[in-house]
């Protein structure tokens, strides 16, 4: 990588970081890319040059937000051993998921789906992407299932469950409290399937 395209991604990332800070604490609505150009230290037109609006630039903060977990997530769906592998990964999709970043986050878009549908629906084009069409495979292979989507939507649905009130301002549980409900709720699963 060159000199100068080192500079454009130092730029970029500065971008991205301002534009999470700001996001995460004054909501999508109240961000302006003004306030942001000004926490990057860079000129409006800079950031333009970089993200051509508002929301270019929210849907590109959702993405980097997102691809910091996905390959740590599916290294686990290698593991020889089936309920091992589910294991793995449920308990780091639902630390991630707990991330303090993750629960702004999410509070960000129920706080402001109702002025701003699109928020959703671009945190919905953004969030599901490699890891689902791997954990689909997962299943295919593993539990010979033709269309697993339902049977991964309602075991994440039972793993997720934890977040619930989290997002109502209840202290996280803690890492044992995370691995007996991922236990749980993945040997439910398996006995379903079995």
């Amino acid at each position: 990588m060159s000199k100068i395209e080192q500079n454009k991604e130092k730029k970029r990332l500065a971008i991205l970081k301002a534009a999470k800070e700001i996001f995460l604490a004054e909501g999508y609505v109240q961000t302006s890319m003004d306030r942001v150009a000004s926490e990057a230290k860079m000129t409006k037109q800079t950031l333009y040059r970089y993200f051509s609006s508002k929301d270019v630039l929210f849907e590109a903060t959702l993405r980097q937000m997102g691809s910091q977990t996905d390959d740590k997530l599916v290294v686990h769906l290698q593991h020889a051993d089936t309920r091992q592998a589910l294991l793995g990964f449920a308990k780091d999709f639902v630390l991630f998921h707990l991330s303090s970043e993750h629960i702004a986050t999410f509070k960000l878009l129920i706080a402001e789906g109702s002025k701003s549908p699109e928020l959703v629906s671009r945190f919905m084009d953004v969030g599901p992407d490699d890891t689902d069409r791997v954990l689909a495979q997962f299943f295919n292979e593993r539990f010979d299932i033709e269309e697993p989507q339902t049977k991964i939507k309602l075991w994440l649905g039972m793993v997720m469950s934890v977040r619930d009130g989290v997002l109502m301002g209840m202290p996280a549980p803690t890492e044992q409290e995370i691995a007996a409900h991922v236990e749980a709720s993945t040997d439910l699963l398996l006995a379903a399937l079995a």
